[in-house]
């Protein structure tokens, strides 16, 4: 992505001042289906890929309550870490 840069000129007319700025543009990002895990704990909703645990049972890293198994539809994102091993 580029850099975002932000113009503020103003403006006299009767007392106030105009402001203008440039804003970011979104982009769309494709999604897919992903598989997650998801905090079991109704007070917490807690998430994450599941590509990016690294245990067979992972453990809420904000309540450390049991996660499950889920679904969700998440912008396509790779983990390229070498140090992905499920033990």
């Amino acid at each position: 992505m580029g850099l975002f840069f932000s113009f503020i000129i103003p403006e006299e007319k009767e007392g106030c001042c105009l402001y203008y700025s440039r804003k970011r543009q979104m982009i769309d990002l494709p999604e897919e289906m992903t598989m997650i895990w998801s905090c079991t704990n109704k007070e917490c909703n807690g998430w994450m890929r599941n590509n990016f645990v690294f245990s067979i049972q992972p453990i809420c890293g904000q309540c450390n309550s049991l996660m499950e198994k889920g679904e969700k539809i998440l912008p396509i994102l790779a983990n390229t870490s070498p140090n992905q091993t499920k033990s």
